[in-house]
């Protein structure tokens, strides 16, 4: 059978058709009772139950995974990226109290490559499962010549709803009250190209090479899953954010690009400053391994890695222990790392 002028140019639409044709079954995890359709329609249904809030607000957020994905191409590793990219997400809009109810995703490729695809839908599915998030709909683009062979990009779109009364805006942050910091699994998705560049420039080490300090191969290591912060933050609000009184959990600041020189002060007032304090936490054998040769000083170690924390509360001080505990109980290894002083709304590490 001859094949068709559109396949012969790259494009392989029958393809296309055949694997995402395995989509109902790799979604069905995700399903949420308020989703409505199939997936595979021109748009993603989804019904909101306006009934369980006064007030409901819609929070979005749409992102990518950066040059992380550099890793997984020369790993040939692509069932982590998808989680990434929903963690990342979902730690986005968690930090305004919301949770999250879908998530859309896209995917850029040259040549359709049927099993990376299904890695790194599975991917997704894992993320959105955790989060209990309904994975809608996406798009698949198939662009011969525009990706180097053997590599893609993605991004993705997560829709979340929150209540306008308990929406966190950080209004009331005040001097006194302590920043509590939750730990990170390593580098989540901000920070790859100086790292690449400290790996496998300078340090001349190739993605395979066993680490000792880390005990795995620098590769697997850079590699490790964005941590999704959404459900334990849902949980603690839900316990000390109560109806009518004054708020405990004041601020939250997701550690992405900027580290925390730059993303705590999007949630301070503009009285108030956040000191963070070196050596407060256990830092990750691989921020220690930046840090001791790297070459890189370390003010700007703090403004483009979130050196091992990836998420920071801002909270009332006579309830830091209680709240500390309550992480702890659910597994999250955190520390109190610094306290909000009077200033003009800038983050500083000492």
């Amino acid at each position: 059978m001859k094949q068709k002028a559109y396949a012969a140019a790259g494009v392989d639409i029958d393809l296309g058709n055949k694997v995402k044709s395995t989509l109902p079954q790799l979604l069905a995890s995700t399903h949420r009772r308020e989703v409505l359709g199939k997936v595979g329609g021109f748009g993603g249904l989804f019904a909101l139950d306006v009934k369980k809030y006064k007030q409901p607000v819609l929070v979005s957020s749409v992102d990518g995974v950066g040059t992380k994905l550099k890793l997984a191409f020369a790993m040939d590793k692509h069932d982590t990226i998808g989680e990434d990219l929903v963690n990342h997400c979902v730690d986005d809009i968690a930090v305004l109290g919301a949770e999250p109810l879908f998530f859309l995703d896209y995917l850029g490729t040259g040549k359709l490559e049927p099993h990376v695809f299904k890695d790194i839908i599975k991917g997704f599915v894992r993320g959105c499962a955790k989060n209990n998030c309904a994975l809608i709909g996406g798009e698949t683009a198939q662009m011969p010549g525009f990706y180097q062979p053997g590599e893609y990009d993605v991004s993705g779109t997560v829709v979340g709803v929150v209540e306008k009364s308990k929406m966190l805006d950080g209004k009331t942050i005040k001097a006194g009250d302590v920043v509590i910091g939750m730990q990170s699994s390593g580098l989540h998705t901000n920070g790859y190209s100086l790292a690449r560049q400290i790996f496998f420039e300078k340090l001349k080490l190739k993605p395979t090479s066993q680490v000792p300090e880390l005990k795995n191969t620098i590769g697997a290591e850079m590699l490790k899953v964005h941590v999704t912060y959404g459900p334990l933050v849902q949980s603690l609000l839900k316990k000390y954010n109560r109806d009518n009184k004054p708020r405990v959990i004041k601020g939250l600041a997701h550690i992405t690009g900027g580290g925390f020189v730059d993303n705590i002060p999007r949630v301070l007032p503009k009285k108030c400053d956040v000191v963070i304090r070196k050596g407060s936490w256990d830092m990750l054998p691989i921020f220690k391994m930046i840090e001791a040769k790297g070459g890189v000083p370390d003010e700007e170690l703090y403004q483009v890695f979130n050196m091992g924390i990836g998420m920071v509360a801002i909270v009332a001080a006579d309830q830091a222990d209680a709240i500390l505990k309550s992480m702890r109980a659910e597994k999250m290894k955190s520390w109190i790392i610094g306290e909000v002083v009077k200033g003009t709304g800038l983050a500083r590490v000492v």
